[in-house]
């Protein structure tokens, strides 16, 4: 710092109002060495501070006035007197930093209401955006379904007119020109399960055998489309016996399914037109009707292959068979 000329009267004031002399030559020091009052003042801001005796690190050069020309008792009161006005100084200091905090603080709590308002817009328009992504992609895939479903059905009635008059006999299928899937039937003795169908009639094309796996599931779904989550639960367990199958075709314990086993039953068992889709997959009734079994030399690999396409079809598809006619 540099040497300051410090006022002898003013300490000598100070002294007189209570204060140190090492207080007081370091108020009017860091005042500016101005006035009595600039020295209280900074007494008061740093009152909290440790003081120590030591004088301040700076040339001083006290300055001798004359004495004071107010007792001891005046002076305090003018000490009292400019610790108030200083006390108040800083109060209301304090109360503007308070002001300024506040209004920081509300500015700050706006800009946050502003930002969150406007994240929430973005992710509802966003939101929006997806959902009419996702609704017109599901309108495409009803289109692409019931495109697909017509194609069907024009392809089953094509294949049913070339097939040799025993094959179709033999599949059950009355179908002439200009009629539609819904029209298929079998021979009378039949009327009651129009989908039961000899597994040795399906050694013919292999579309054909698709198409009538498909119809098997198609009907499954449509005549309990009450129950979907059952209907779910029976097209997963029926693709986990085709693809056990497959993956282990000489394993006879995944080609043998006992019929009095109740999750069996639970899954599979109580729906008839589960049941048919085995047999057209090739499962014969054995042990005196106790079990479905497909023997080895019964086993068809594309036939099970495409009855594994047909059920994941039926699984992944959540208009599969509803939009059936």
């Amino acid at each position: 710092m540099d040497a300051s000329d410090i006022n002898r009267s003013l300490v000598s004031e100070l002294e007189a109002m209570g204060f140190s002399e090492v207080q007081a030559t370091k108020a009017l020091c860091s005042s500016g060495n101005s006035s009595l009052e600039a020295a209280v003042n900074w007494i008061v801001d740093h009152e909290d501070e440790a003081y120590n005796d030591e004088m301040p690190m700076v040339s001083v050069d006290i300055i001798e006035t004359p004495a004071p020309t107010f007792d001891s008792e005046q002076a305090k009161l003018k000490a009292q007197e400019l610790r108030e006005r200083a006390r108040k100084r800083r109060e209301e200091e304090e109360k503007k930093l308070d002001k300024e905090r506040e209004k920081e603080r509300i500015r700050a709590g706006k800009e946050w209401l502003a930002t969150k308002r406007m994240v929430e817009e973005n992710e509802r328009k966003r939101f929006e955006a997806q959902r009419k992504t996702e609704k017109d992609e599901e309108r495409r895939a009803r289109e692409r379904i019931r495109q697909k479903l017509q194609q069907d059905m024009v392809l089953l009635v094509i294949v049913s007119q070339i097939l040799p008059a025993d094959r179709r006999a033999r599949l059950g299928s009355s179908l002439n020109s200009g009629t539609s899937l819904k029209s298929i039937k079998t021979s009378e003795p039949e009327t009651k399960n129009p989908l039961k169908v000899d597994s040795a009639a399906l050694s013919g094309n292999l579309i054909t055998k698709k198409e009538v796996l498909m119809e098997c599931l198609r009907s499954l779904r449509r005549q309990h489309k009450e129950e979907d989550m059952k209907v779910q639960r029976a097209f997963k367990t029926l693709l986990v016996y085709v693809r056990n199958i497959v993956s282990n075709p000489d394993e006879g314990k995944f080609r043998k399914i006992r019929l009095s086993n109740p999750a069996f039953q639970a899954r599979v068992g109580i729906f008839k037109e589960s049941m048919q889709f085995l047999e057209l997959c090739g499962f014969e009734r054995a042990e005196e009707g106790n079990f479905l079994v497909l023997r080895s030399d019964k086993v068809d690999m594309a036939l099970l292959r495409s009855a594994g396409m047909v059920l994941h079809t039926a699984i992944a598809n959540p208009f599969f068979g509803l939009l059936s006619k």
